[in-house]
C-alpha cells in the first residue's frame, strides 16, 4: 500500500502522545510501549487538532495479566469501539516501539492504513525481522513510517531497562515530550 503523506509536524504530534502514554506504562512498571489510532485526514497539510482520535493506550500486560495486553490491542479495541467496526481503514496507528508478530497481525486484520512507529525492534519487529506488512499471502498491507522522533522514543525504552538492570525498583522520569 502507498503511503498517504502528511506532514512531519502531524505524524510527531501523535507520535509525541503516544509517547506520553509510553511513559504512562514506565510509570507503572510495564514495557514503555505507547499507541495513539487516529482517522488519516484528507488533507495531506492538516493540522493535527483537525484529526479524529479514535483511541489510545499503554501496556498493560502486567497490571491486567494478560499477555495480549499490548498498547496497540489495546488501543485498536477503542479504536473498533469508536468506529462502531472493526474495520479501520483511512487511519493512522502511532507506536513508540515497532509492533510484535501479534499486534501486526491484529493491525493487518484491522485494515490499519498507516502504521508509524518511533523504533524498530530488532528482536521481536512485525515488519522489520517477520516482515507480516508485507506479506504476499495477506491480502492488506499498510504503509509504514519508521523513525519518527525515533531518538526519544529508544530514550524511554533504554532508561526503562537501564533503571530494571540497576535493580531501580521506582520508574524512571522523562522529559521528552511537549504538552498538546
Amino acid at each position: 500500500m502507498v503511503e498517504k503523506a502528511v506532514n512531519a509536524a502531524f505524524d510527531e504530534y501523535f507520535m509525541r502522545m503516544a509517547l506520553r502514554e509510553a511513559e504512562k506504562a514506565a510509570a507503572d512498571g510495564e514495557v514503555p510501549a505507547g499507541c495513539v489510532v487516529v482517522e488519516e485526514p484528507d488533507d495531506p497539510d492538516a493540522i493535527p487538532a483537525a484529526a479524529r482520535i479514535l483511541g489510545r493506550a499503554h501496556n498493560q500486560t502486567e497490571m491486567l495479566s494478560d499477555a495480549t495486553a499490548h498498547a496497540e490491542m489495546l488501543a485498536l479495541s477503542s479504536a473498533f469501539a469508536a468506529r462502531g467496526n472493526w474495520r479501520l481503514v483511512r487511519t493512522r496507528l502511532y507506536v513508540t516501539k515497532e509492533p510484535c508478530p501479534m499486534c501486526a497481525g491484529a493491525i493487518v486484520l484491522a485494515r490499519v492504513g498507516t502504521v508509524v512507529w518511533g523504533v524498530d525492534d530488532p528482536k521481536r519487529g512485525g515488519g522489520t525481522v517477520f516482515d507480516i506488512f508485507n506479506h504476499p499471502g495477506i491480502n492488506h498491507h499498510p504503509a509504514i513510517v519508521r523513525g519518527v522522533l525515533e531518538s526519544p522514543c529508544r530514550d524511554v525504552l533504554v532508561s526503562f531497562f537501564r533503571s530494571r538492570r540497576a535493580g531501580n525498583g521506582s520508574a524512571p522520569t522523562f522529559n521528552n515530550t511537549t504538552e498538546d
